[in-house]
């Protein structure tokens, strides 16, 4: 739902369109000093023929106008070596050196790839990128420019997983101030530690994360309904005593300071509905065999194979599929619901099992029909009361029902499409991407259906926190590989970390069985993973000195810099500098060095 979000993100950037507020009371926007504000609408490609790493490198203005002036004054001091432009030269030099020059093209390097770019992108042409690809390279230039503010609308819309985390890795250790706007709850989890609501028209401000600002909303409202319902029964009993004795002489003075007792009341408003406006499923299933789904070397693609697959699947379980996009996930779900051919190996259906397939791309039988004739065209043995009541439980209520397909909403589609496929009562679902274009309202009402359906449910979603909160199973897809993991999305989280250098699980892993060879596997590899462990931290403490040692190096440059005998002697300046940046560069490769063996030691 739109309710001013992207708007106020705007009018922090653009200040001129609060020139009205609401009521009397005062407002604007006050910013101490003159902080940068960096706003995602704000970057444009003025000269789509620039390649990417020149985009890129505008970032760095300052840092590359100061190279060409060092490099400049270093030609000049070839011809002159007057103590004015010796002293220019190393104070371009320590400026360099604050400012990050050192480090910066390893700084833009590491974003690139994390973001899913080749080195070869560089050189191409803006024009030559997708608007996917365009969206992420604007994000990249907002996130490297590090404005004092920074203000992102929905930043992982166009992101996969991969570049998800390493966003996340980077905001959580941004220095400066961060504002969101997002609908992914799981990256609101992660990152924020204030969340401001937006809602019935006014801002509540909850501290914490995504999951203490839901317990606490809960809470609140709890708390206010509470302190409401007591203080309205307070005022019935004291209206009625009022009302009882307020015409009887002897008992009219008590009346009346029964009603001043209700008007000295601090009084306490009753509390807007808490998530009351949401979807459910009242339907019944006829239960499968215990086995469910059995896929053995299933090749699945169009003209070439994509992947090839094996996993089995029991009764009740609920496997969520992740991964890059354009490598099978729906793919997988089309061959299963008999939409496409398989091209390859097999799978089968257990007993009694009956099958719902939600396609992403909601289509319908005729865009110009009502939701009510679209409904009862595919269940026309349904009386008018009950067609309407079973819309009803999915919010089509009163003249919802007649609005045309055409007009409706993504969201309502998938409600409208969810409806139909529960009606059927299926006991195995298929849903590729279903909750593409809910709001947070309608994600957790569709989550709260799903933990409750007694059957099996196979799923694709991008939205980690949905995949963590239905699944109990993972099916992972990455170029030319499967994986299936036994547990949720977080377990499957943090098995990774800890077997990063370790064998993955194999591709053709078939369920418990082979959940229980790799937790054997894993119980093996803790011997490994402890040698391996202290083999890093002794040379981490090698790098520790190392890195000691060139500082002093450095040191002892500096002050054979600033003696007498060499201030004008501009050659060996130049050559000291030199020399100075060497062991810079060196000090840089072993820090980065020195960070990936402690991430390796964190995240075991």
């Amino acid at each position: 739902m739109e309710h001013g979000k992207t708007t106020l993100l705007k009018a922090l950037v653009d200040n001129s369109m609060l020139e009205e507020g609401v009521g009397s009371s005062k407002f604007g926007v006050y910013k101490q000093g003159s902080p940068s504000i960096g706003y995602l609408k704000q970057i444009d490609f003025e000269d789509d023929s620039k390649t990417m790493l020149e985009e890129i490198l505008k970032v760095y203005k300052e840092i590359t106008d100061l190279e060409k002036k060092i490099e400049d004054l270093s030609l000049r001091l070839q011809e002159d070596s007057s103590e004015k432009l010796i002293k220019s030269y190393t104070d371009s030099l320590d400026k360099y050196e604050f400012l990050g020059g050192y480090t910066y093209k390893k700084e833009y390097e590491i974003a690139l790839r994390n973001f899913g770019f080749k080195v070869e992108d560089e050189k191409k042409k803006i024009s030559e990128f997708s608007g996917g690809q365009r969206t992420k390279i604007a994000i990249l230039k907002l996130l490297l420019s590090k404005p004092d503010i920074l203000l992102l609308d929905e930043p992982t819309n166009h992101l996969d997983i991969t570049a998800i985390e390493w966003l996340e890795s980077y905001l959580r250790s941004y220095p400066k101030a961060v504002i969101i706007v997002s609908h992914d709850r799981m990256f609101l989890d992660r990152i924020v530690n204030k969340v401001y609501e937006i809602e019935y028209g006014s801002m509540t401000l909850y501290k914490g994360n995504y999951k203490d600002y839901e317990v606490q909303k809960k809470a609140n409202y709890e708390k206010q309904l509470k302190d409401y319902e007591y203080q309205q029964a307070e005022i019935k009993r004291l209206t009625d005593i009022a009302n009882r004795f307020r015409y009887k002489p002897t008992k009219a003075k008590m009346a009346l300071s029964k009603l001043k007792q209700i008007e000295r009341m601090v009084k306490v408003e009753e509390p807007n509905k808490y998530d009351l406006k949401t979807f459910h499923n009242n339907f019944n299933i006829k239960e499968s065999g215990k086995d469910v789904l059995e896929v053995k070397d299933l090749e699945v693609g169009y003209e070439k194979v994509l992947q090839k697959i094996s996993f089995s699947l029991y009764r009740g379980e609920k496997l969520g599929i992740i991964g890059e996009n354009g490598i099978g996930k729906s793919t997988l779900l089309k061959t299963l619901a008999g939409k496409i051919k398989a091209l390859g190996g097999s799978f089968s259906f257990g007993y009694n099992v009956t099958l719902g397939y939600f396609d992403q791309q909601l289509e319908f039988k005729n865009a110009e029909n009502t939701v009510y004739e679209e409904f009862t065209s595919e269940f026309p043995e349904l009386t008018t009361t009950k067609a309407r009541t079973i819309l009803g439980s999915f919010l089509f209520t009163g003249e919802d029902v007649e609005k045309k397909i055409k007009m409706l909403s993504g969201g309502e589609k998938a409600r409208l499409k969810l409806c139909e496929i529960f009606k059927k009562e299926p006991n195995l679902l298929l849903l590729d991407e279903p909750t593409n274009h809910m709001d947070i309202v309608g994600k957790e009402s569709l989550e709260q259906i799903l933990k409750e359906y007694k059957g099996t449910l196979i799923f694709v979603s991008h939205d980690r926190y949905f995949v963590n909160k239905i699944a109990n199973k993972i099916l992972e897809f990455k170029p030319g590989k499967v994986t299936f993991f036994d547990g949720d999305y977080e377990e499957f989280e943090e098995y990774k970390e800890k077997n990063k250098d370790l064998e993955q699980i194999s591709s053709d892993n078939t369920g418990k069985k082979n959940a229980d060879d790799n937790k054997e596997k894993s119980s093996k590899n803790q011997y490994l993973l402890n040698k391996e462990n202290n083999k890093r931290k002794n040379k981490m403490d090698k790098i520790e000195k190392e890195i000691e040692e060139k500082e002093e190096e450095i040191k002892t440059i500096k002050d054979e810099m600033k003696k007498e005998e060499n201030s004008t002697d501009y050659v060996k300046l130049a050559e000291l500098e030199d020399k100075i940046q060497e062991i810079n560069n060196e000090i840089e490769e072993k820090m980065l060095e020195w960070e990936e063996l402690n991430k390796l030691i964190e995240e075991y």
